[in-house]
């Protein structure tokens, strides 16, 4: 081969790949429907039967989805922090109009200003209101060197000591209320520079310790104090070094030490591509255990580098429309991963927003964008299930749903009878329904 063919050689190589590329990305996005249909979705079987158990036929039934397995969240720290009652009703009213699943801040600095005065008494009124409408909590973050608390001391050892008694305090306070934790966070590059910078006595504890046996020490304490509480480590790192650290989060006898796997996705440069989507989530699935994709944002306004903090970063209709394919996009390939159990937004809404970027589903005036429209879309309506049924010659009628809670009514008879049920996957979904006098 001559030197001249050479580039035209590397062009057309590169033309194919990109090409290869395209038809990946394109079938990901493509047979995402039929994964979510064989990963999300579930078979039952209503059986209407009289006071005495005998199968009544011809009974209308209506199955109508109260709420899904798989937690579509946000946090909610604007929760109580809006300017004016209207505001803060909007707020509410749409968090629980879409989502059934909330991240409350646990941030040591901010939660616990001053010495042995946490903030639980605040915290408890937003995990009760969530409670109240059906809404998953989970407690961010145990454990992060982001900034120092104005009041540690100076002694390394009884940092570590307070850090310790501090998960102790939590879990165990919060214990039935709050019950899944973000025990560490971003502890695999816990020694870059911001954090040496602004939290200079965490960082010096973690250093002592060690990465990996302090991250243990604190998955211990957390289980310690919330034996069936659901512990997630967590990280905007994504490649070998989370995933060398997860390997090492095992107790001595090689027992893991974590449930869940969380993974953040804080798209300001550029939001992922299909292949990254499955390619990440491919490669923490063979941990065996779920993904949460605990921080994802994606712009309404032309994407900046990272770290961008400033005022007049608006959103924009143009910025908003892109926003909405987006979201779309991206929550249908992480819908569609068997692996992932979880989604969390941030920020709920742009008021107050983190870095003040025009992240949220909602405007700063909180009226809904485009996306918060296009996923209530998906989450309630494509992704949900309503059903109107009558039984057969046996009293059965069958169904095929997403996996979730279903409130279920039968009418034989003139008498309506309610029922309660859970959609399970791999269960037998047998779901017997009495009518007439008991």
């Amino acid at each position: 081969m001559s030197t001249k063919a050479v580039p035209c050689t590397i062009l057309f190589l590169a033309a194919s790949l990109a090409a290869t590329s395209v038809v990946l990305a394109d079938d990901l996005l493509a047979t995402a429907d039929a994964r979510i249909e064989e990963h999300r979705m579930a078979d039952a079987v209503v059986s209407v039967t009289d006071a005495s158990g005998k199968p009544v036929s011809e009974a209308k039934i209506v199955v109508e989805q109260t709420r899904h397995a798989f937690l579509f969240g946000s946090n909610i720290f604007n929760w109580g922090r809006l300017p004016d009652e209207k505001m803060e009703a909007a707020y509410r009213r749409q968090f629980g109009e879409l989502l059934n699943y909330a991240t409350l801040p646990f941030y040591w600095w901010s939660y616990e200003p001053r010495r042995g005065k946490p903030s639980h008494e605040k915290t408890e009124q937003v995990a009760r209101w969530c409670e109240q409408n059906g809404i998953a909590t989970k407690g961010h973050p145990l454990a992060w060197n982001h900034a120092d608390a104005g009041w540690l001391p100076d002694d390394t050892d009884e940092i570590r000591r307070l850090q310790m008694a501090r998960i102790d305090d939590c879990v165990s306070h919060f214990r039935g209320l709050i019950d899944r934790w973000d025990v560490v966070n971003e502890a695999t590059h816990f020694d870059r520079e911001g954090c040496v910078q602004r939290a200079p006595k965490l960082t010096a504890t973690w250093k002592k310790l060690g990465r990996v046996e302090f991250t243990r020490e604190c998955f211990v304490h957390a289980r310690g104090a919330g034996p069936k509480s659901t512990l997630l480590i967590n990280d905007y790192r994504t490649g070998d070094g989370y995933h060398r650290l997860v390997e090492q989060l095992v107790d001595k006898d090689g027992k893991r030490l974590y449930d869940v796997i969380g993974i953040q996705s804080h798209m300001h440069g550029g939001v992922w591509s299909n292949e990254r989507i499955w390619e990440v989530c491919e490669r923490f699935a063979g941990f065996g255990v779920p993904l949460h994709f605990t921080e994802m944002t994606i712009l309404s306004a032309a994407t900046r580098g990272w770290g961008t903090s400033e005022d007049g970063w608006n959103s924009t209709p143009e910025g908003e429309a892109r926003q909405a394919r987006d979201v779309v996009r991206v929550y249908t390939m992480l819908f569609s991963h068997p692996a992932v159990e979880a989604i969390t937004w941030w920020d709920f809404s742009d008021f107050h927003a983190w870095r003040r970027a025009p992240a949220g589903f909602l405007r700063k005036d909180l009226s809904p964008k485009p996306a918060y429209v296009e996923l209530k879309n998906l989450v309630k309506s494509k992704w949900w299930t309503t059903k109107s049924l009558k039984s057969d010659g046996a009293g059965s009628a069958e169904l095929r749903g997403f996996i979730g809670d279903y409130k279920v009514s039968v009418t034989a008879a003139g008498k309506t009878v309610t029922r309660e049920f859970s959609l399970g996957k791999g269960e037998k979904n047998r779901w017997v329904v009495k009518v007439g006098n008991e």
